[in-house]
């Protein structure tokens, strides 16, 4: 390149409008690349010494621990990032399609393997209930119908007024969003080991099945569909593969810089205030931070009418999450990828999760073996795991401090006595996670894994906007936003802002004064 070129170059990225992003979870990284695709010169802030957020990574003496997201389900949501770009995802990253998706263990030794053959799911349903067996074609004809009404058509739809909520209203009342979801499962099977296997997986995105709406039978529908898949090396190489795209691009990724405020100038979001003090102007600001956090935290009270402290406060919570990582030296090849392992109490249990807020000395688990399917993920001989407890978020007052190594220790007895024997005497890597955690390092308000629980009232439009509703260019992505939690609802979230966000060219002739500089 000659210096005239070198010149102009130089100049055209000067023009360029600015984009801060708070936090490098899939949401902020998906947002970032759609921004520098259309324009915007952006830089990605994170808390964290690395990229990921809640998909952070841990290594420990040759194990490696992704610490979030392990399912992904959609591909072609992250397909699409490196097609805008020009290229294949699958020159940086190899998904596995996993059979069984997951192994369900109830608590008499019996399970139900769930998978993406219809005829083995079929099989699975007339050997524990051959009675329902219509009933689970016609539930997963239901499961499609929401698939389409509430995926497809208002997913990546930004509900940014009333008239967006009316214009919604139709696919509700067709999908009866106001039934919760284990309503609408036990509508179609009557065996209680069938209607369990069907709802849960609205745990997955921190929602109750007793109460989040039953358009999250969806869930179902795009495993199916699209199946579920694992990242080989693990799921922060994926985070690695996206922030290698956005550089690419011309983007930039800054760890170790917390956000402590978002500034204001002539009404608008300007910038950002760094923990240390450091300063930085933007024509927007995207976060990908908890939105409770967010408002509460990072916006005068001025800048934020819709969401005051007494609306964030009186909202309903997803539960929070204890994890515990470990690995052993010996392998179990007898248990699967994922396993979700059910304790004595279902609806019992959950009505302590999210209506008591109080920890209960049973519990259900989510067990994940990623050495099952990627030799990489352990040392030789060797297995990597985690197992997952959801609990209640802080509101239930429990000592984390003084409870984690008992919790822990209940955890591993009830693993031993189940699908890990002789753990005790294997274990060889240990590191836990608690909701102290997650409102002390990933700084989520009350500890809460997944901001809002999806409720009906607490989705879409009653959901925080991804156009701030009180600050003009500020914009919101990521679990705590619409259209909600888990991988494919993030990534929806930031594709959600190609319609709210102008591209950069549109931006600037529209005579929206910049305020870098000013």
């Amino acid at each position: 390149m000659n210096a005239v070129n070198w010149l102009e170059t130089r100049q055209l990225l000067a023009q360029r409008p600015r984009a801060l992003v708070i936090g490098s979870g899939f949401g902020g990284l998906a947002a970032a690349i759609r921004l520098q695709l259309r324009g915007w010169q952006v830089t990605v802030l994170e808390k964290l010494d690395a990229p990921g957020g809640r998909a952070y990574v841990h290594r420990v003496d040759g194990h490696v621990f992704d610490a979030g997201p392990t399912i992904i389900t959609v591909p072609a949501l992250l397909e699409e990032l490196w097609q805008l770009a020009g290229r294949r995802m699958a020159d940086d990253v190899m998904l596995k399609r996993l059979d069984p998706f997951y192994r369900i263990r109830f608590d008499d030794g019996d399970h139900f393997d769930y998978s993406g053959d219809i005829d083995r799911m079929r099989a699975e349903v007339r050997r524990i209930c051959p009675s329902d067996a219509a009933g689970f074609e016609n539930f997963m004809r239901e499961a499609d119908e929401c698939h389409r009404l509430g995926f497809e058509a208002l997913g990546t739809r930004p509900f940014n007024s009333v008239v967006d909520l009316l214009q919604a209203i139709p696919s509700i009342a067709r999908m009866r969003g106001w039934r919760n979801l284990h309503q609408m499962v036990a509508g179609h099977l009557k065996h209680p080991k069938l209607r369990m296997a069907m709802s849960l997986q609205s745990l997955l995105i921190g929602g109750n099945p007793y109460s989040v709406t039953c358009v999250y039978s969806l869930v179902n529908a795009l495993e199916r569909q699209f199946g579920v898949h694992w990242t080989m090396g693990g799921t922060g190489s994926l985070i690695q593969g996206m922030v290698k795209l956005l550089q690419s691009l011309g983007g930039e990724l800054r760890c170790n810089a917390q956000v402590d405020r978002i500034e204001v100038a002539q009404g608008r979001a300007s910038g950002v205030k760094l923990a240390g003090g450091e300063r930085l102007e933007s024509d927007i600001v995207v976060s990908n931070a908890d939105a409770a956090w967010t408002y509460l935290n990072l916006l005068d009270p001025q800048w934020r009418r819709s969401w005051s402290d007494k609306r964030i406060a009186r909202g309903r919570y997803s539960m929070s999450l204890f994890v515990w990582y470990f690995g052993t030296n010996r392998r179990y090849d007898e248990v699967p990828h994922h396993m979700m392992i059910l304790g004595p109490r279902y609806k019992g249990l959950l009505d302590d999760i999210f209506k008591h807020h109080r920890l209960s000395s049973d519990f259900s688990l989510y067990l994940h073996r990623p050495s099952a399917t990627d030799p990489s993920m352990a040392p030789p001989g060797c297995d990597t795991f985690y197992v997952l407890s959801p609990v209640p978020h802080l509101d239930s007052g429990t000592d984390w401090r003084a409870q984690a190594e008992p919790y822990r220790q209940a955890v591993a007895q009830a693993l031993e006595r189940t699908v890990l024997p002789g753990l005790s005497q294997h274990i060889r890597a240990s590191l836990l996670t608690t909701p102290l955690d997650f409102q002390d390092r990933l700084l989520s308000y009350k500890g809460a894994a997944f901001g809002l629980e999806p409720l009906l009232l607490q989705s879409a439009y009653f959901r925080p906007h991804n156009r701030s509703e009180d600050l003009p260019g500020l914009f919101m992505v990521g679990a705590s936003t619409h259209p909600g939690a888990g991988v494919p609802g993030v990534l929806m979230s930031a594709k959600a802002l190609d319609q709210v966000v102008p591209d950069a060219h549109d931006y600037l002739e529209r005579g929206v004064p910049s305020l870098v500089g000013a």
